[in-house]
């Protein structure tokens, strides 16, 4: 594990090496909100783990209350379909984790059907290994013994953990590198699965359908993309990010910004 110097208030952590196929990085922080601060989260084909030890916070899903929860530090989001909110005031301390559906499938120990779009307090889930990592993360001295124990913990776990069905973490491989291009048909065929027992598998397994999938993979791809070229401090031109991204045409891509980020795309980049 290597540690960046702080940015502001953010720490970035690289796992080693028998992790990086499977974590990206880790993300150290600590923020102060002497206000009630909001954020509008887009949805994504990823789950995301939050350990923290500060201010409570919120994760609110417009469409239903039960789907969110309330006054938590540390917690689970699987896989969403629309937009959520987080809601927190205070000092809020802890470490972010976006992790792949199949990586986070075997991590948690269970099927990520059972998180489509939730938000769980992580002392809810199954032997609390969650909870009490949560713990000794908040006692550690510094960020690097933080991410240092999270390699440790996240490696023992994975090798004990049954491997997923090699025939979907194909699958997933293979529309992931399509960037959600690939044709879900084409899929089955290579699978040799009829259509409906692939979307079985998927929606049991990812907690989202392939459709679902593949239409959130160009989804992500695109705010990527559009980020990107907001930051540069040029315009966007949303028609050439569609293009790119495997959209029919520019209105397909707002539509998803909507649905996926209650915003359009040049809302979401001015308000950024």
């Amino acid at each position: 594990m290597t540690a960046a110097a702080p940015i502001g208030e953010m720490v970035l952590g690289v796992p080693g090496t028998s992790l990086r196929p499977f974590v990206d990085r880790y993300v150290g922080y600590r923020e102060r909100a002497d206000v009630p601060l909001v954020r509008r989260e887009s949805a994504g084909v990823f789950v995301v783990l939050i350990l923290g030890w500060g201010a409570p916070l919120d994760v609110t899903d417009p469409r239903s209350a039960q789907r969110g929860v309330t006054a938590v530090d540390s917690f689970v989001a699987g896989t969403f379909d629309s937009w959520c909110t987080t809601r927190t005031v205070g000092v809020g301390e802890g470490i972010e984790l976006l992790l792949a559906p199949l990586t986070a499938r075997r991590l948690l120990g269970l099927p990520l059907s059972e998180l489509t779009n939730r938000a769980v307090d992580v002392g809810q889930l199954p032997g609390r290994w969650l909870d009490r990592l949560r713990g000794r993360l908040a006692e550690a001295p510094g960020w690097s013994d933080r991410f240092d124990l999270l390699d440790r913990v996240l490696a023992a776990r994975l090798a004990a953990a049954p491997p997923v069905d090699p025939r979907l973490d194909w699958a997933w491989r293979w529309l992931a590198a399509s960037g959600g291009r690939g044709s879900v048909g084409v899929l089955a065929d290579e699978l040799g699965w009829s259509r409906r027992h692939l979307a079985s598998r998927f929606r049991q397994e990812v907690g989202l359908p392939p459709k679902m999938a593949a239409r959130l993979l160009r989804f992500q791809q695109a705010h990527a993309a559009s980020t990107r070229a907001g930051g540069v401090g040029r315009g966007v031109d949303w028609a050439a990010v569609a293009a790119s991204c495997g959209y029919y045409d520019q209105s397909h891509l707002i539509r998803d910004f909507h649905e996926f980020a209650g915003a359009t795309p040049a809302a979401l980049l001015s308000g950024r």
